[in-house]
C-alpha cells in the first residue's frame, strides 16, 4: 500500500494528442505521439504500444492522460517524455489508452486528483 502523499506526488494531466508517427525501429510495435497539455507544460512526445488497439489516424484529437513527472526513457532511437496511461489488452500484445470522451470544465493540461 501507498499513501496519498505517495500518489500526490504523481503529476497525471489531462494532454490531448495532436500528432503520431510510425515507430519502426521500436523492439516492440509502438507509435509515436506528440501530446499538448497547455500553456503551463507545453507539448511533450511519448512512444506507445497501441498497435493493436488504435490506428495513428483515430489517434489525432483524442484526449489521453499521462504522467508528466517521470524522468524521459530512451525508447530505442526515440525520447519518450511522459507516460501515456493505458490497459493492457487481454492478449498481451499492447495496450489500450486511458481516455477521456465527455470533458466537462475540464481542459487541457489540467491535473487529476
Amino acid at each position: 500500500m501507498i499513501s496519498f502523499d505517495d500518489f500526490d506526488k504523481v503529476d497525471i494531466r489531462l494532454g490531448k494528442v495532436i500528432a503520431t508517427e510510425d515507430f519502426p525501429e521500436a523492439r516492440k510495435p509502438a507509435i509515436k505521439l506528440t501530446i499538448d497539455f497547455g500553456s503551463e507544460i507545453g507539448t511533450k512526445r511519448s512512444s506507445a504500444q497501441l498497435i493493436d488497439a488504435h490506428t495513428k489516424e483515430e489517434l489525432v484529437g483524442i484526449l489521453v492522460m499521462c504522467v508528466v513527472n517521470f524522468l524521459s526513457k530512451q525508447v530505442g532511437p526515440f525520447v519518450s517524455e511522459v507516460l501515456t496511461l493505458g490497459f493492457q489488452n487481454h492478449s498481451g500484445t499492447g495496450w489500450v489508452l486511458a481516455t477521456v470522451t465527455k470533458p466537462q470544465n475540464v481542459q487541457i493540461g489540467d491535473r487529476l486528483r
